[in-house]
């Protein structure tokens, strides 16, 4: 009888073509440990979603220190993969640090809504934030002192935007902020700030200023017409040797399957 039963169950097993699951098969287990830059939470959080229907049986976390650490997470191996939203320093490269284009963004310059001042130039925001233009009277708003806001050293934000506005080691804040919500957040609860925040991260409670006469979309950032743009990535180590997990979610973040996960997070596919 047990020999019957037992032949019936091999039978079943192979008419329905059940098979120990595999990588292919969406059968990965383990963890995966991601940390840097806080603009990619968005990103991020489309790429674990799409991955966990693609393999469920992974996890991926991600820790938002801001794109320095995330680099030197990397680096020292206390994660698997860093996230930046700067380009890497040399010094960072000479370290072993290896770059993976992921997305592209747009660094937006906020206001209140309450602000009459719509569009600004590079020279203008330049001089906004290293002090030599401190009242928004000049740019045909309010008598009002302007307050720049910023991101904390480190950030890649900040980074990104002092370099591509030639104010590196020049600006002068009034706040800076460890987060890009907290750059929102106080930017929307003062009618006099101005601050800059990625594009994929801006909410409601801000106006957005054009640059040079351009509006900060995903069209006009993808087509480089906007100024103020740099890249999302993934970093590691260059010759380390990932997890089976964790490369399964590298290859699955570079690959053109996740472009819709990409635009619903508001960052643009490379």
């Amino acid at each position: 009888m047990k020999k019957f039963l037992l032949s019936i169950l091999l039978a079943a097993f192979l008419l329905t073509g059940c098979r120990p699951a595999g990588p292919e098969s969406g059968g990965l287990r383990g963890t995966v440990n991601t940390e840097g830059s806080t603009s990619m939470a968005d990103v991020m959080a489309a790429l674990q979603e799409g991955f966990r229907e693609k393999e469920p049986g992974v996890t991926v976390n991600f820790s938002g220190t801001g794109s320095g650490a995330g680099i030197e997470a990397a680096l020292s191996g206390a994660c698997d993969i860093g996230l930046s939203s700067r380009e890497l320093k040399e010094s960072e490269m000479e370290k072993g640090a290896w770059d993976h284009l992921a997305a592209l963004d747009g660094i937006a310059l906020v206001v209140h809504p309450s602000n009459p001042v719509t569009a600004l130039s590079s020279s203008q925001i330049a001089d906004i934030f290293s002090g030599r233009i401190t009242n928004w009277s000049v740019l045909g708003g309010p008598d009002a002192p302007i307050a720049p806001y910023g991101r904390e050293a480190g950030s890649g934000t900040r980074s990104a935007f002092e370099e591509l506005t030639g104010t590196a080691g020049r600006c002068v804040y009034r706040n800076e902020y460890g987060s890009t919500g907290d750059v929102i957040g106080n930017v929307s609860a003062n009618p006099n700030a101005i601050g800059y925040v990625s594009l994929a991260s801006v909410r409601g409670g801000v106006a957005v200023v054009a640059v040079d006469g351009t509006a900060c979309t995903e069209e006009a950032v993808k087509s480089g017409a906007y100024p103020i743009r740099r890249p999302f990535l993934l970093i590691t180590q260059k010759d380390a040797v990932l997890s089976d997990a964790a490369q399964a979610f590298l290859d699955y973040a570079l690959s053109p399957e996740v472009a819709d996960y990409i635009a619903r997070a508001g960052a643009i596919a490379p």
